[in-house]
């Protein structure tokens, strides 16, 4: 009958190696071998003394940290990664290699890890601009979702460049990305990994569409302006470089036509420029108050046209709302503290960027399907910019200013 080994021997398995370095795990499988080491007590406290440090600069892997703990890499490994089974370590040996990696700044390696489980635990994320507030309130909502998981992102800005966006996803693609989010970029093809378009509207296959109910949103705007009694509108429609653009308009238009509002050529505007400042709504502005044709309301593209729109009707020595009404897109963070705070169609962009990042997340790890499309909905926010038209203001610029 085969005695069973003494308990120093267990305590041996789990922490140490034999001289030949050999892992807990394969001792395990051999207690004969173990038996014949001649484990005792003396001999495991000398196998617990740590051993000098290593010189200073000297980089610190698991070899090197087990070689001054007089452990194996292996449970060393088990104990920094919290993995299965951890808890059969002795509690005094998973002390003494937190308190070692903490002192020497162990930190595991990412590359190691992406080969070990075969995962890189990146995302590429394709932005129009870093500095545009749309772009970075979606991002926020990403970052949060996928902090949360334990991944890191990877972020280009294409500057609506063709090209760029047709780079950027092969460039990103070689850094082992598992996944890609798109920020109102138009994608003109499917992509080789799992997509996520936040403000697409095209269907392509493998990528789902994270957007906001674009009729719902051309609704609230209009019925606001036309209960207020205005029927002189103006718009500034967004250019094509924009994932949204087209399917606004189109929305607007159905709606303005059920609720009898003529949508006049004088009174519209595309806005070409590619810019995340209120530059993009100044001149556009300036050129319909310039064609000289009456109008009550204006409906800008995003809150960054409306606050550009704003300064333009001023200069023109008119007064909002007083003799124009504006309304936004958006509820950026500053439309609630322009003078006047802007009325708006409020997206909840954060929202939207923590769903990209579930539903791309979910989708690497091959956990469900999704829709090609999935709408949000959108909020009215009235504030100070809009009011009920007062026709009796000429709308002539006035002197002195």
């Amino acid at each position: 009958m085969r005695a069973h080994p003494p308990k120093e021997w267990y305590r041996y398995v789990l922490e140490g190696a034999d001289s030949a370095g050999t892992s807990g795990r394969a001792l395990a499988g051999n207690p004969v071998r173990t038996a014949h080491a001649g484990v005792t007590k003396e001999g495991m406290a000398k196998r617990t003394k740590s051993r000098p440090e290593p010189p200073p600069g000297q980089p610190i892997n698991l070899r090197i940290l087990g070689e001054y703990l007089n452990l194996s890499p292996a449970t060393i490994s088990l104990v920094l990664n919290d993995a299965p089974g951890v808890r059969a370590i002795p509690q005094e040996t998973r002390e003494r290699v937190k308190a070692a990696a903490v002192k020497f700044d162990y930190r595991p390696s990412f590359y190691a890890r992406s080969l070990r489980k075969q995962q890189s635990f990146s995302i590429g994320v394709l932005v129009p601009e870093l500095s545009d507030i749309y772009s970075a309130l979606v991002l926020t909502g990403v970052e949060e979702s996928l902090i949360e998981e334990g991944y890191f992102y990877l972020t280009a800005s294409h500057r609506r460049k063709l090209d760029l966006i047709e780079e950027y996803p092969r460039m990103l693609m070689e850094r082992s990305v598992e996944g890609f989010i798109l920020i109102d970029t138009v994608l003109q093809h499917s992509l080789k990994l799992p997509a996520v378009a936040v403000a697409g509207h095209q269907h392509i296959p493998g990528v789902s569409n994270v957007v906001l109910d674009q009729r719902r949103a051309a609704e609230l705007t209009l019925r606001h302006l036309y209960q207020l009694g205005h029927r002189k509108i103006a718009f500034m429609r967004g250019g094509s470089h924009s994932s949204d653009a087209d399917d606004r308009w189109e929305c607007l238009k159905q709606i303005a036509r059920e609720l009898g509002i003529e949508i006049r050529p004088e009174l519209t505007v595309t806005l070409n420029l590619r810019v995340s400042t209120p530059e993009l709504g100044f001149e556009p502005a300036c050129e319909l108050l310039n064609r000289h044709q009456h109008f009550t309301a204006m409906v800008c593209y995003n809150d960054i046209a409306a606050i550009g729109a704003i300064r333009a009707i001023m200069n023109h020595g008119l007064r909002v709302p007083e003799d124009i009404s504006v309304i936004g897109f958006d509820d950026i963070q500053s439309a609630s503290y322009h003078n006047p705070s802007l009325t708006t169609i409020r997206q909840p962009l954060n929202q939207m960027g923590k769903m990209a990042a579930r539903i791309l997340l979910q989708r690497v790890r091959g956990h469900a399907l999704f829709p090609n499309a999935m709408a949000v909905l959108p909020e009215l926010i009235i504030r100070e910019s809009t009011c009920p038209p007062i026709e009796r203001i000429p709308r002539t610029r006035r002197s002195g200013r």
